[in-house]
């Protein structure tokens, strides 16, 4: 793994939340550690519903985790563009989080419970 990336399961439950309606929950998130920035927690796709995320034409990369795809939440009064991401087909070092999605903050949230 990048020297400057740690991977770890993040205890306890978390839930996405977005304009005050639950749109994931799990016991399986990953919290990832990039260097001197704020922990990222990861959630399994398998735990959120992806009936409501679309995925965007955004993408960006990251010399260590590779090329992200971001999605836009439907909600029931507004969209709200490219508020998660995922890394599909991550580097080697850190293809654990395949399959999982990161979430921007501001108005979707994820929280421990």
């Amino acid at each position: 793994m990048s020297e400057l990336i740690t991977i770890r399961k993040a205890p306890g439950k978390w839930v996405v939340f977005a304009n005050g309606a639950v749109y994931g929950e799990t016991n399986n998130a990953l919290e990832l550690s990039e260097g001197n920035m704020t922990p990222v927690i990861y959630v399994p796709r398998e735990d959120i519903a992806m009936a409501f995320f679309d995925k965007t034409e955004k993408t960006t990369s990251c010399p260590h985790k590779g090329t992200a795809s971001y999605y836009s939440i439907e909600t029931k009064s507004t969209v709200l563009e490219n508020v998660a991401w995922s890394y599909e087909a991550p580097n080697a070092d850190v293809a654990q989080i395949a399959g999982y999605l990161a979430f921007a903050g501001g108005p979707v949230n994820v929280e421990q419970q």
